[in-house]
């Protein structure tokens, strides 16, 4: 049967199409969904009625079960959601002052195996489909819309690696993309890899203005591949190589995520290191104090260590912000919540 969440509005139009519909049923659809978040095809009430008897024949509609809300001080709601297969996944609503930012998941578990991240604890299970990803936002749209709102900003740093499931993720930009739906600027939409370079170098032909945001957390090859395995397979050369071919081809400026472990990468001397590696890239930091994890035996940084790693890389003349305590109340880590609900 065909998710017709998944599909992008010419998909929907073409599928009425082949069923003997005009092809503008598939807007009408699309809106329903992504507009309306209706999740059955008879609240859809003005197409025909035999229509959407078709159609609950041969399609359905994904909708995500919300299974908790996190409520943290500072505006952060972590929702635990349970997908077809009763697997779990995350995705958090975070509110600035520039709007509601949607922070999604792409995958059910991590194959990355980052050392200091929640989200590989338990292994990869799969990947998630466009429709699963595009949900989740319409979970949180669903919530915000009862007080006026919407979300306006999408980030794919939820549990998984957007660039290792890259056709479903890009795909469920798309759609927030698309007008007739949710119409999220691609300039509003991040995402976030640890480092697949064919990814990142196919992500720069896609003509989508997309920030890339790098999870970086070493100046050095030799401390990176004890914090992020996939460094083995591409080096900090590789990488910055394809940072700057992306700021070339598209335009955006790269954000370099940096996880301030203590004791092992949050010295003055790797922070010179990591000025001297990003002068060239006009890229920006910024800067995570790490959120502990049960499973792990790393530790947050003193806030003076914090401060001193920050200006030193403002002296080097390298834009830097320290991230908002925004998750710690709310196991905001990807994969905490996740790992709780799973034990």
């Amino acid at each position: 049967m065909e998710d017709a969440k998944n599909l992008l509005p010419n998909e929907l139009r073409s599928f009425m199409v082949s069923l003997e519909q005009p092809s503008y049923r598939g807007d009408q659809i699309f809106s329903w969904i992504h507009k309306h978040l209706v999740c059955s095809f008879d609240e859809m009430t003005n197409l025909p009625l035999t229509l959407r008897q078709r159609l609950k024949e041969i399609a359905y509609i994904t909708r995500l079960n919300v299974r908790s809300r996190n409520e943290g001080k500072k505006g952060t709601v972590k929702y635990l959601l349970e997908t077809y297969d009763k697997n779990a996944i995350e995705a958090v609503r975070m509110e600035y002052q520039y709007g509601i930012t949607a922070c999604l998941s792409t995958q059910i578990g991590c194959k990355m195996a980052c050392s200091f991240c929640a989200s590989g604890v338990g292994g990869f299970v799969r990947n998630l489909s466009a429709g699963e990803i595009v949900d989740e936002a319409l979970r949180i749209q669903e919530d915000v819309t009862a007080f006026g709102a919407n979300v306006g900003n999408i980030v794919l740093m939820g549990t998984g690696e957007p660039l290792d499931n890259y056709e479903p993720s890009i795909k469920a930009l798309r759609i927030l993309n698309a007008k007739s739906g949710l119409g999220i600027s691609f300039r509003r939409m991040t995402v976030s890899t640890c480092g697949l370079v064919p990814g990142i170098l196919r992500l720069a032909e896609e003509e989508i203005p997309v920030t890339l945001s790098i999870s970086l957390h070493a100046p050095t090859d030799d401390v990176r591949e004890t914090l992020m395995p996939i460094n083995r397979r591409y080096s900090i050369v590789q990488l910055m190589d394809a940072a700057a071919y992306y700021r070339e081809r598209t335009g955006r400026r790269v954000t370099f995520e940096y996880a301030l472990i203590r004791d092992i990468n949050d010295s003055d001397r790797h922070a010179c290191q990591l000025a001297d590696l990003l002068r060239e890239q006009s890229g920006h930091v910024n800067l995570i104090p790490l959120n502990p994890i049960d499973e792990k035996d790393y530790m947050r940084p003193t806030t003076i260590r914090i401060n001193s790693f920050s200006k030193i890389l403002q002296e080097a003349s390298i834009p830097v912000t320290v991230r908002r305590n925004l998750g710690l109340d709310v196991n905001a880590a990807c994969g905490q919540l996740r790992r709780r609900y799973c034990r």
